[in-house]
């Protein structure tokens, strides 16, 4: 419409109160009588648990008490959806403890310091066992099970039919083992909880916690605990940043819930920076065995993947991404006619891995990615080249893929020209070219990613709501729970454009299940074309109840009535007649009715944002060292409401996605002992670090939902970190490398080069371990509608 507000950068309305410390997160929340929890965990990775003795720490100046899991006898439980339902995790450890770190004990005190005094007190006697760390180690005969009763440490696992062999059509096979490394999801604000066993005059249980799905949290809290779901309240205040890590209910916050309620005392627990490395969910961590098939001239025939999923301790959501998240997405952007997927989740004596931001599409893209230039390099090919004479052809959409994914709509070649573009390819490799030529020790490299994600994962509902008050001013509500990616503004956007109110007339409520009667919170990019279109539906009607007021008010037809450019109610034709929001709201009141509407948007399956990156780096082949120069992201998430939201999550995707690349790695020792607890030893990147991104987008409207929009919030981080890896590879082709594992570090790289120039570069395939063969078939169309966080 003229005038329209949407696609324009406006500010975020919400910063003001996060830059002036008026923000409430859940660890500055003041409670009367509030008492304080500490964790003991374990310091060994697998043990039995011979005894726990807590007398001395019970006895200890401001405890009041200390828990164990027999005193409280909580259930257990997969915080947010079980791959093996025979293997819960109970909320503090019972005959065995499985990876360190793991909650045994709690201790509750007068104040925090007391408490973490008191966890010293504790003494458990520990019966050690043979830990297993790597998840390929995990299916050795010979492997400590960490659940005897399965009889393997094979938590599920599907492969696809033999027959068809996808690769019986190929002229040229390339093989590579690739590795995506396990990730700390490292939120600004780790978990928190504060829970009040009392409830208030409407609720028996009223939590505070630091989460991205309220809704979910209150029906996990009442299942758990045996109450009625509405007669719970779960409050997100600000929440310090989550990346899929706070999609669900842990361990932890079950104890503490417990705990007050046993006690009839409120309870908060804010964990520290060592713990949240522990304890927090980790994400990524596959392996995978690709095989490529093409014929001489770079046509694809056939893909075979073999792929590891490492779950951790437990079997939780993290682990099952590659059963769902990385199958689904394995055909990539390309026409692939035969795919074979087989796919492993191992339990390891580690931190129980969880969603982190893409959960499960970047290390499906990551793998497609890196296969893709490795078969360029064998045919000689330019890698853009092969790109493009694979491509999925934009006149086939929608489809649905080999896989069973149902693509809206896609031109991959549009992205990718863009970055092309500005980046000058061209003149790029013609540096490079040069640097070649004329043996500068360091070298140019060049790595490119084409990549189609899947959001609002599985599709579904979610909730909005309008509300215009008497004096003219609108209440907002929305069923998903921001945590900085930006609601309140788009929110308000939608409303302003459809109403004519002024944006600073309008609030936004979210995250507190008082307020908003339903909703299924922020996780898989789903917000916008979710909540934003059951917020803009809810608008329209909104605005039908006004009109039908206005014209009631105006003695005119419903149908004269229009809503002007300046926000007020007039009669088509008749300039004198008008009405303000302020005048329609205030009869509305006075007739004792309120301009209120509450929906559902509906959407009938997911989404599918593509783009390209182009990627430049600088290797020092002497040290190993590497230098991201240019980085140049184009994203296409359908249609963009605020192009200054959309550059953020581009901005923030691209850190985090190079920073896997490059820099960030879990790191456990053969006795399952983390050497990178700490940010000394975890490897996050500064902003000396990082440089200038590039972003850009292009618009490819969906049709699955009434905005157009697709999500933003993973895309830079799945295009970028494939596209990095490419380049570092790329500059050291001279050399003969034809792979490096993430992340590349000037260890990796330096030994890379100091093979290669041995006479021994590196191969980048291996058999994979047995256990593939003993899986059973996966069904047909089994994991497409796959959730997504």
């Amino acid at each position: 419409m003229p005038g329209s507000i949407l696609g324009t950068a406006v500010r975020r309305v919400e910063d003001p109160d996060l830059l002036t410390g008026a923000s409430t997160y859940v660890g500055n929340l003041r409670l009367d009588g509030v008492l304080h929890v500490a964790f003991v965990r374990s310091p060994l990775a697998h043990a039995r648990i011979a005894g726990i003795e807590t007398a001395a720490a019970a006895a200890a100046p401001g405890v009041v008490a200390v828990f164990t899991a027999a005193d409280l006898n909580l259930p257990a439980h997969h915080g947010l959806m079980m791959v093996n339902e025979r293997t819960p995790r109970p909320p503090l450890a019972t005959d065995r403890v499985r990876f360190v770190g793991e909650a045994v004990a709690m201790v509750v005190a007068e104040s925090k310091a007391a408490a973490v005094d008191a966890v010293e007190l504790v003494e458990i006697d520990y019966d050690p066992l043979p830990a297993v760390v790597d998840m390929e180690a995990a299916f050795a005969p010979d492997a400590e099970l960490q659940f005897p009763e399965l009889g393997s440490n094979l938590a599920a696992g599907a492969r696809s039919p033999s027959d068809p062999d996808p690769l019986a059509d190929a002229e040229v096979v390339v093989r590579a083992r690739i590795v995506n490394q396990r990730l700390a999801v490292m939120p600004m604000e780790g978990n928190a909880i504060a829970v009040q066993p009392a409830g208030d005059d409407d609720h028996d249980l009223v939590v505070h916690v630091s989460t991205q799905m309220p809704h979910g949290f209150r029906t996990q809290a009442a299942r758990l605990f045996g109450l009625e779901p509405e007669r719970v309240r779960v409050i997100a205040p600000h929440v310090g940043g989550a990346f899929g890590g706070k999609a669900g209910m842990l361990a932890e916050h079950t104890a503490v819930i417990g705990a007050a309620r046993a006690l009839g005392r409120p309870l908060t627990w804010v964990d520290t920076r060592s713990e949240n490395l522990v304890s927090m969910p980790h994400g990524r961590g596959q392996i995978a065995y690709y095989e490529l098939g093409l014929t001489r001239e770079g046509v694809i025939t056939g893909l075979r993947a073999r792929v590891i999923g490492d779950s951790g301790a437990y079997a939780g959501f993290g682990g099952g991404l590659v059963l769902n998240q990385t199958y689904v997405m394995s055909q990539g952007v390309y026409a692939i006619p035969k795919i074979g997927f087989d796919a492993a989740v191992a339990y390891t004596n580690t931190t129980p891995m969880g969603a982190f931001r893409g959960a499960g599409r970047p290390e499906a893209t990551a793998h497609l990615e890196r296969i893709i230039d490795l078969a360029a390099a064998e045919l000689d090919i330019d890698p853009v080249e092969l790109r493009r004479r694979n491509f999925l052809d934009p006149a086939d959409f929608p489809l649905t893929t080999v896989v069973g994914a149902q693509y809206d709509v896609g031109d991959y070649d549009l992205p990718l020209r863009e970055a092309l573009r500005l980046a000058d390819y061209d003149k790029l490799r013609e540096e490079q070219a040069a640097r070649r030529e004329a043996g500068d020790p360091v070298q140019l490299g060049i790595g490119i990613c084409v990549y189609v994600e899947i959001t609002a994962g599985g599709g579904g509902s979610e909730f909005g709501s309008v509300r215009v008050h008497a004096d003219g001013s609108a209440t907002v509500s929305a069923g998903t729970s921001g945590h900085g990616q930006g609601h309140p503004t788009s929110f308000a956007m939608l409303v302003s454009d459809a109403l004519g109110i002024p944006m600073e007339k309008i609030r936004f409520v979210q995250s507190d299940t008082a307020s908003v009667p339903r909703g299924s919170g922020t996780g898989g990019s789903r917000s916008l074309q979710m909540g934003g279109s059951a917020v803009r539906l809810a608008a329209g009607d909104v605005l039908d109840q006004a009109r039908r007021r206005a014209a009631a008010m105006l003695e005119a037809s419903v149908d004269d009535v229009e809503l002007t450019d300046a926000g007020e109610f007039g009669v088509a034709g008749v300039p004198g007649a008008r009405l303000t929001w302020t005048q329609v709201a205030g009869a509305a009141a006075e007739a004792g009715e309120e301009l209120f509407a509450g929906l559902d948007a509906k959407q009938d399956g997911p989404t599918f944002p593509f783009g390209a990156h182009v990627s430049v780096v600088e290797v020092d082949t002497e040290t190993g060292w590497v230098r991201p120069r240019r980085h140049v992201a184009v994203d296409d998430c359908g249609r963009i409401l605020n192009p200054l939201l959309v550059e953020g999550q581009q901005h923030g995707g691209l850190a985090q996605g190079i920073a896997q690349a490059l820099y960030e790695e879990v790191v456990f020792d053969p006795e399952g002992q983390p050497l990178t607890a700490t940010l000394a030893d975890y490897r996050m990147p500064t902003a000396a670090d990082l440089f200038s991104f590039e972003v850009s987008t292009t618009e490819t409207p969906t049709h699955m939902n009434p905005l157009g929009a697709k999500g933003i919030g993973e895309s830079a981080t799945i295009g970028s970190t494939p596209a990095v890896q490419n380049a570092v590879i790329d500059a050291l082709r001279p050399f003969g490398i034809r792979h490096i594992d993430l992340p590349c570090t000037p260890q990796r790289v330096w030994s890379a080069i100091r093979d290669a120039r041995s006479g021994r570069p590196a191969d980048p395939w291996r058999e994979p371990p047995s256990v593939f063969e003993t899986l059973p078939v996966r069904g047909a169309g089994e994991g497409d509608d796959a959730g997504a966080i």
